[in-house]
């Protein structure tokens, strides 16, 4: 058995990868500061610390203490609007904090680290599917975030010897049997195409037709919760540092993710078209032939009607989310 620090264990890909762990024999710690996480949703087989990654002496001591096999990181805020607005609060949390998470990962002598990053660090792409290898200029505070602190990981790996894989994925979407998305705003497609087809929205918002795409609509990769868990643990082991994109490499239509949440639940999603967002690129697609190749990654929820269904279960379970804030 392996002790990992899962650290936003409480929030949406957080929680689904401290089950996938559990259900693996692992024994995990949740660290999680509440503050868009959910008591609910976690695992309560996992150890709970409440605790913000800002409190450096904290999480540091943690560290020493416990001495973990391995951290998983995943507290972050993730609005690129709001980033927009406020980007002290993303640099501050999600590249100052981080850093101190790194430095207890050193203190700890904690083997492995694994970093939730994104497709976002590679911001407008030259080209689809994305590599690793393309340019990585961000276009948002958020993304700009997440990419400072793969650098930090980076030098820490070539100064302390720190064993990292930075996981950029793209679309995170789907739940397990237990846990869910609940974001507030929710600002993903699929939930709030769902909450549009069970009628909590009455309708929905297309932002763009106009886009080079088959029906005009954003194209995007969504990959499974459960198949985001399975890379992560994966990676624990990875044989060496570095980064790995994550997605099918099926780039899905907004009109599409409509036309297969109508199917699924039987529902029609009312919805009418409103301009594009700025910085809302075409189309953005993965490959991860690294991840497949030096990972042994294989993602078994490929098909948007398999992705929609779990969501759609969630949802039907918990129709207020986890109601717990």
């Amino acid at each position: 058995m392996k002790k990992i620090l899962v650290a936003g264990g409480a929030g949406y890909i957080g929680s689904a990868c401290a089950e996938y762990l559990l259900d693996r024999d692992y024994e995990v710690v949740v660290f999680d500061s509440l503050v868009t996480g959910h008591v609910k949703a976690i695992d309560p087989r996992a150890r709970f610390v409440q605790g913000d990654l800002a409190d450096r002496e904290t999480i540091i001591e943690l560290c020493r203490k416990e001495k973990f096999d391995g951290i998983m990181h995943f507290a972050a805020f993730s609005l690129v609007g709001e980033s927009m607005k406020n980007p002290s609060k993303y640099f501050r949390n999600n590249l100052a904090s981080a850093i101190n998470l790194a430095d207890a990962a050193v203190e700890g002598e904690v083997g492995h680290f694994v970093f939730s990053s994104t497709a976002a660090t590679f911001g407008q792409p030259e080209r689809v599917p994305i590599s690793e290898e393309d340019k990585q200029e961000p276009i948002n505070p958020y993304g700009e975030s997440k990419l400072c602190f793969e650098k930090v990981l980076k030098w820490y790996s070539r100064i302390y010897g720190l064993k990292y894989a930075a996981l950029r994925y793209f679309n995170a979407a789907g739940a397990t049997g237990n846990y869910g998305e609940d974001h507030s705003p929710e600002t993903h497609l699929i939930p709030i195409v769902l909450q549009t087809a069970r009628g909590k929205r009455e309708k929905m918002m297309v932002f763009g037709e106009d886009y080079p795409t088959a029906d005009g609509s954003c194209v995007r990769d969504y990959i499974h919760i459960l198949d985001l868990a399975q890379a992560h643990m994966l990676a624990l082991s990875a044989p060496e540092s570095g980064h790995y994109n994550l997605g099918t490499g099926n780039g899905l239509s907004v009109k599409e993710i409509i036309t297969a949440a109508e199917k699924v639940t039987g529902k029609p999603v009312a919805y009418d078209v409103a301009p594009r967002r700025p910085g809302d690129p075409a189309k953005l697609i993965a490959c991860s032939d690294r991840a497949r190749k030096m990972l042994g990654w294989k993602p078994t929820m490929e098909s948007a009607e398999a992705i929609i269904e779990s969501a759609w279960k969630w949802q039907l379970k918990h129709p207020d989310g986890y109601c717990d804030r």
